[in-house]
């Protein structure tokens, strides 16, 4: 999903809103946007009108269905994006960067550390990749990422995603952590920090 894909879809969804509203931008959209562009068939997102309830939400799903017949592009949405993932995003909401305004709508992206817990947990072979490319590009520090997710496993409810979610974080330190931090990484340093931040009560 390129940048110019993104910003039609959204300017086609700003005309039909009447009212103040926020999208926090995730998965591969968001990722692109963060600068790495990869294929990608739809664009991932939270949205929350500025007065919530059904009946604005209704006008919300309405004007998302239109912009998509018109514009082609298919999308996956939530008022809340943490139903979507066994580990929790935590506080996304008050983590977040602005990205574009487009009329009453404004369009923010979900911060790097915060926006790789849904790579993390779900570590596809092109979650893998995004995670690479973007780590390293914005600079996100080791310690800080291994922090992070060890809080987002701690805080999510007892399934069998956790210990998946805790492997892969174990493996992409360990495979791809030189690619992201350079060749003096030290991926043991990194998951000790891990495990010790997981065991915290």
């Amino acid at each position: 999903m390129s940048p110019a894909q993104i910003d039609r879809f959204f300017r086609a969804l700003a005309k039909t809103l009447d009212e103040p509203t926020t999208v926090i931008l995730t998965g591969a959209a968001a990722g692109s946007l963060w600068g790495h562009v990869r294929p990608s068939l739809d664009i991932d997102f939270a949205i929350r009108p500025a007065r919530r309830s059904p009946r604005a939400w209704t006008r919300i799903e309405q004007a998302i269905a239109r912009a998509s017949r018109l514009t082609g592009i298919a999308v996956n949405f939530a008022e809340d994006i943490d139903r979507w993932s066994a580990v929790t995003y935590l506080d996304y909401r008050t983590h977040t960067r602005p990205y574009r305004k487009f009329g009453r709508l404004e369009v923010r992206l979900l911060a790097p550390a915060y926006w790789s817990i849904g790579k993390i947990t779900r570590y596809w072979e092109s979650d893998s990749q995004d995670l690479v490319k973007v780590l390293a590009r914005q600079r996100v520090a080791p310690s800080a990422l291994a922090r992070l997710w060890a809080r987002a496993i701690r805080a999510s409810p007892r399934a069998p995603e956790l210990t998946e979610c805790r492997r892969h974080a174990e493996h992409f330190f360990l495979t791809f952590g030189a690619r992201v931090w350079g060749p003096s990484f030290q991926p043991e340093r990194t998951i000790s920090q891990f495990h010790r931040a997981l065991a915290q009560k």
